[in-house]
């Protein structure tokens, strides 16, 4: 993809994601008089256990790592484009392999998609059919969350059911929310016989008001995700794409019928 196009498909430039990177970069920093360590979000060493502070910096090398997949310009090839415009793109980033990027706008403001992404995540499953269960297990400050899902079990599912234990975080601007997941291990979650255990190893959804409307939201999801067990890899490369296709598709059902104050 050339990078104009990547600009136009994806809506965040460059030099938005620049700044952005340089401001997180200073977002950790170390107290030595206190002997304490700060993040960002305002989660001090202090009151959170050695656990529950190992989640937070998950989250946020997760985001970082996000960032600088965001701003890779060159490499993107389209994997499907539906007739409303929404694409999801792919490339292959050393460590992580194959990455999707899903690109759509939806209708309705910024907020209401945060609340409905983050503040409502158990309620997904009641929109979202590919879901049997969304829990969250922890909270660690108002930003991070520690959650389970249980992925359906559907006649035809390519991949048999799955469940996920993530490190959910979220990071907010006025300009832009950032909602990033990976995979995480807890024992309040352990493996159980009848499910995979699969693992996503970076999810982040960037939500952004468009300039020419704030009441709609560009909406850009990057996915990459070990489905752990026997699967051929086309398997997986048509799996990925098609279920960030199907998940824009069952949010977008659930928005028109949603009320937003």
């Amino acid at each position: 993809m050339l990078p104009a196009t990547f600009k136009l498909c994806c809506g965040i430039s460059h030099e938005h994601l620049r700044r952005i990177t340089a401001f997180m970069n200073n977002s950790f920093v170390v107290n030595p008089a206190a002997g304490t360590q700060e993040f960002g979000t305002g989660i001090s060493s202090d009151w959170f256990s050695s656990t529950e502070l190992s989640y937070v910096n998950q989250g946020e090398v997760t985001l970082h790592r996000a960032m600088e997949i965001l701003q890779q310009q060159n490499g993107w090839q389209m994997e499907t484009k539906q007739g409303n415009g929404d694409a999801v793109l792919s490339t292959v980033i050393p460590q992580l392999g194959k990455v999707f990027r899903m690109d759509g706008v939806l209708a309705v403001p910024m907020d209401q998609l945060y609340h409905e992404l983050f503040e409502s995540l158990e309620r997904m499953p009641e929109w979202n059919p590919t879901l049997s269960q969304v829990k969250i297990l922890q909270r660690i400050g108002k930003d991070t969350l520690l959650t389970h899902e249980i992925a359906s079990q559907s006649p035809g599912n390519l991949v048999g059911q799955r469940d996920f234990v993530n490190i959910r975080r979220c990071w907010k601007q006025e300009t832009a929310v950032y909602l990033v997941g990976t995979a995480a291990y807890s024992e309040l979650i352990p493996l159980q016989e009848e499910r995979v255990r699969a693992e996503a190893t970076l999810s982040c959804i960037v939500l952004q008001p468009l300039e020419e409307n704030p009441m709609q939201t560009r909406f850009t999801w990057l996915l990459s995700m070990d489905l752990k067990g026997w699967i051929p890899k086309s398997v997986i490369n048509y799996v990925l794409p098609q279920s960030q296709a199907d998940f824009i598709k069952h949010l977008r059902q659930h928005l028109s019928i949603s009320a937003w104050p």
